[in-house]
């Protein structure tokens, strides 16, 4: 088949972001090939026989000149259309590069080939979905195709060669990328970028692997990052050039290029695009993608085949919809609000709450005159459509006292927005979606990145974890930090501003330190007032020894201990918080009907599961303990194959998960990695060392407040050569101290006035700001 070809075509476009990723006009190269047959044109030496490629330049010049797009596959196939339509193409082939797309590469950019019968469908879907209302088929898992994506000479520096000196230094490598693939017609009439098709995406992805990598020759440096393409990526197949400048003295570079596809990992390659990609969609997934300046379509619905209504009109039966709802709060009880709206909305019926994020308690924006918030995100699934499920929230909002005739981000009980629903862009005269100011409120972003860090933002290419990085360079004042909050009794603990220390008060005849210490209420009473006065942030009762060995007292027992105490101190008039130290679901519930306000179990709850219900249907924070076995056991329970940290991790981890299925709140939630129980010595000193691992950025327990509880315990006894745990005050100091340099946010200790010097020393010199 011949060609008539159009290279180089300059022309300016709206289309997505450009490098700096604002929306303005950008250069953009057109590549035509027309793919036609020149015999009669050139028999006959009539040009009224061919195709006019002036005539094509201009035609494709003036459309692209006056149309806006976000994605460039859309505008290849708008070009395309033209092409067939207008000029009378049979074929053509239609590259799209954007010159100035990405700061470190030469150009970016799309290919496709269309035929007049491919232009023909793709008119008959889009027709059918605006006129007749036929929902668009659901885009599947990207297959291998002849359309590609393309990313030119980006430029790293990474560590790569065999000799010495390339082993200390980082040198320039140039790597491009060709995705092969085939654009989906749904895709293309919505105009909506994947997250695997976004060429930004796969470009950071790839420049931090490249950049931290150290390989010795460029075909491993090339194949693994094929493996990163497809397996992370998530692409079909792929081609990878790379190549070394600096490799050779008279040349201009040299390197190798390769082309994998799934196969090549031993990953499946689909027949077709069926199967949804768990990480772009749900497997039912209504969209509606507004634009009100392209040409071929201004609104476009869609819906996958199992919905049963409109995403605007109406509702189904499944909650089969993922919404990110924010929730503020600055007047009246903030946190009690914030709970009462989510109480409100799971009893509506039409919203299952899903997860929640941490509380953050957050300056106020635009209107700075005015009380502090408390702000964190939900994450529902629903059956409403937006506009419905924005007139629930504004129901709850007036059911809870907001005064919608106020001052316009003024105080109020109560604001509940939606942030995103599934991967909706919707734009009416009463709602937007996704939420317009998502980029600039990190009291916004910082508790969904809590639920979905790696969600990107379907209009702004960024993830929220990326939209919140970016936020954290702006400047901004002290009173402007973002803070995450525990509420409790009847104020906040704000975690990372100090360290809060708990009080151990046993009432047992046989707790190692401190058994039959305070053998009758009174007594128990006079400690907790004599801990409070000396600094006790909360007072920890505990009715059963858990020490190694302990016998098991029955719950009756345990009961007659503990609630009785807890009565006592608050008609002592105790208004410091009190924890109840049990894994009996039972007497949890008992304490907090008694005056309790936290419950500490030191089984995670593996022991009586319903303590999870119990805490829930408080509303009450529950600290969660990693521990193996009972205190029978455990001390024959201490072999964690050389990753202790890593056990304690994960088994937290199941805990943390069951609780909050179960109910409870994240900000609810306090770990602790359990030293002393199934713990050697040196697994003690070690969990001491290694705090910060348990809770570190990228894992599940990433931002979870950590209690630890060293006091007196045998470990340090062993360390300092001292029997009597009475007399382990000095190696508590230090333990406490350690603790607080490993990030704990709460210390359960015995000496009480002695360890508030010990933080508030520590304090100064490890906690910098709050977290």
């Amino acid at each position: 088949m011949d060609k008539i070809i159009v290279r180089d075509l300059n022309v300016r476009n709206i289309i997505g972001v450009d490098a700096w990723e604002r929306s303005k006009r950008q250069p953009l190269n057109i590549n035509i090939q027309i793919h036609t047959n020149v015999d009669a044109s050139g028999e006959h030496d009539l040009l009224s026989e061919s195709i006019n490629y002036g005539t094509v330049a201009k035609t494709v010049q003036e459309f692209s000149e006056r149309t806006a797009y976000r994605s460039v596959e859309a505008l290849a196939s708008g070009i395309a259309r033209v092409c067939v339509r207008d000029c009378k193409a049979e074929r053509v082939t239609v590259q799209v590069e954007k010159p100035r797309a990405l700061l470190h590469a030469a150009c970016a950019g799309v290919e496709i080939t269309r035929s007049r019968e491919d232009i023909d469908r793709l008119d008959e879907m889009r027709t059918a979905a605006s006129s007749a209302h036929v929902p668009l088929p659901p885009a599947g898992e990207d297959v291998v195709g002849e359309d590609k994506i393309f990313v030119k000479d980006l430029t790293l520096n990474t560590i790569i060669g065999v000799n010495p000196w390339e082993r200390e230094e980082k040198q320039r490598v140039v790597v491009s990328l060709t995705i092969h693939l085939r654009f989906q017609p749904t895709l293309l009439i919505e105009d909506h970028v994947p997250k695997m098709h976004n060429y930004r995406t796969i470009t950071r992805t790839i420049s931090r692997y490249v950049e931290q990598s150290r390989y010795k020759t460029v075909e491993a440096l090339a194949l693994s990052i094929a493996k990163v393409m497809v397996e992370s990526c998530h692409v079909p197949k792929v081609t990878v050039r790379v190549e070394k400048p600096s490799a050779l003295v008279f040349a201009a570079g040299a390197g190798i290029e390769i082309t994998r596809d799934r196969a090549s990992f031993g990953l499946e390659t689909p027949a077709d695009g069926s199967l949804v990609t768990l990480h772009e969609r749900p497997a039912s997934t209504n969209t509606l993608v507004v634009h009100p300046s392209s040409p071929e379509s201004e609104i476009t619905p869609t819906a996958s085949a199992d919905s049963v209504s409109s995403p605007v009109t109406g509702a189904n039966n499944n909650h089969s919809h993922t919404v990110f709802i924010a929730l503020g709060a600055n007047l009246g009880d903030r946190a009690r609000n914030i709970e009462d709206a989510l109480t409100k909305l799971d009893a509506s019926g039409a919203i299952q709450i899903a997860e929640t994020s941490f509380l953050y308690e957050t300056a106020p924006m635009y209107v700075a005159d005015q009380p502090v918030f408390l702000n964190a995100v939900c994450k529902v699934k629903t059956n409403l459509a937006p506009e419905p499920l924005l007139d629930l929230l504004k129901r709850v909002e007036a059911e809870i006292g907001r005064d919608f005739g106020g001052e316009r981000y003024g105080p109020r009980p109560i604001d509940l927005d939606i942030l995103y629903y599934d991967h909706l862009e919707l734009r009416t005269g009463r709602l937007t979606i996704p939420h317009p100011r998502i980029k600039e409120r990190e009291f916004v972003l910082r508790p969904l990145c809590d639920l979905a860090p790696d969600m990107e933002h379907p209009g702004l290419f960024r993830t929220c974890a990326q939209l919140l990085a970016l936020l954290k360079h702006a400047e901004r004042s002290q009173s402007e930090v973002v803070q995450r909050v525990m509420p409790i009794r009847d104020g906040l603990w704000r975690w990372g501003s100090r360290t809060l220390l708990m009080g151990i008060l046993n009432v047992t005849p046989d707790s190692f330190s401190d058994g039959g210490a305070h053998p009758t209420v009174d007594a128990a009473v006079d400690r907790a007032v004599e801990m409070v006065a000396q600094g006790a942030d909360v007072i920890d009762v505990g009715g059963m020894s858990t020490r190694p060995n302990a016998d098991e007292i029955p719950e009756e027992e345990e009961l007659q201990r503990v609630v009785p105490v807890i009565q006592a101190i608050r008609r002592k008039g105790v208004r410091v918080p009190i924890s109840v130290d049990t894994y009996r679901s039972r007497v949890a519930a008992a304490a907090l009907e008694s005056g309790a306000d936290l419950v500490n179990d030191v089984t995670g709850g593996a022991h009586d599961p319903k303590i999870f219900e119990v805490a829930a249907k408080a509303k009450a924070p529950l600290c969660l303990m990693h521990m193996r076995g009972n205190p029978k056991t455990m001390m024959r329970l201490t072999d964690y194959q050389g990753d202790v940290i890593g056990d304690i991790r994960l088994t937290l981890e199941s805990a943390v998960t069951a609780a909050m299925e179960a109910g409870v709140r994240r900000w609810n939630i306090i770990v602790d990695p359990g030293i002393g129980f199934a713990k050697t010595v040196e697994q003690n000193f070690e969990i001491l060392r290694g705090l910060p691992e348990i809770v570190k950025s990228g894992t599940a327990l990433a931002g979870f407040p950590t209690l630890v509880g060293p006091s007196r315990k045998g470990f340090i006894g062993q360390a300092i050569q001292e029997k009597d745990p009475k007399n382990r005050i000095w190696g508590t100091a230090a333990a406490c101290s350690a603790s607080v340099s490993g990030g704990a946010d709460l210390l359960r200790v015995h000496d009480v006035k002695e360890m508030r010097d010990v933080v508030l020393v520590a304090d100064k010199c490890f906690k910098t700001k709050p977290r």
